[in-house]
């Protein structure tokens, strides 16, 4: 059987490093999985992604972001994620719709119902079986990412990112059952069993522990 997860958090929250320990980890076990990502997965969203994190001379607004972001979304959901869970894949995706309700809702201040329909027609009502939250202050997140190159939502100042932050903790508040909410402060290590052991426990519910 399939499972759906997602792993969300913000800026340097370690959840992209998680979620490839997580797909590794399903590989060596030689249990089918898929790893993608958000935005991007797809030609068309790799496209879409690049510019809504790097556009140099485009004002994009916040309503314009979460039509992209569904956009590149929509297409993901159609062409990767819902044929392999129809194959019975364990699909993995580093970042989700929860990522649009935190970033668009929570940090740019749209309306909240607006977002949750406009990423209910994208998802076509798609949901994660598992939703891995890595949470972090937003100075000690911010501060991992220091030395690269910033993208837009990186550049953002910090009251932003704390709304993100505090978004994605009333989310996992509110879905407690659908929600692991990490200490993304943690090692690696550490960070990885906590989530194994609750991948685990889904594996065996569904026939393949």
């Amino acid at each position: 059987m399939s499972l759906f997860i997602t792993f969300e958090g913000g800026e340097g929250s370690g959840k992209s490093v998680q979620a490839r320990a997580l797909y590794r980890r399903l590989s060596q076990l030689a249990i089918p999985a898929l790893l993608t990502r958000e935005p991007g997965g797809t030609p068309l969203g790799k496209k879409i992604g690049g510019w809504l994190k790097w556009a140099q001379d485009t004002d994009i607004s916040p309503l314009t972001e979460l039509l992209l972001f569904n956009a590149s979304r929509a297409q993901l959901v159609t062409k990767i994620i819902k044929p392999n869970l129809e194959n019975g894949m364990i699909v993995i995706c580093d970042r989700y719709a929860d990522s649009t309700t935190a970033y668009q809702g929570y940090g740019r201040g749209l309306d909240l119902e607006m977002v949750k329909a406009v990423n209910n027609t994208a998802t076509e009502g798609l949901k994660p079986d598992l939703i891995v939250l890595l949470d972090i202050s937003a100075e000690e997140g911010l501060g991992r990412k220091r030395a690269k190159k910033q993208d837009r939502f990186e550049r953002e100042d910090i009251a932003f990112h704390q709304r993100v932050r505090d978004g994605y903790l009333k989310l996992a508040a509110n879905g407690p059952g659908r929600w692991l909410v990490v200490d993304a402060s943690q090692s690696k290590r550490k960070i990885a069993q906590i989530i194994w052991q609750r991948v685990s426990q889904l594996l065996s519910r569904h026939g393949k522990g």
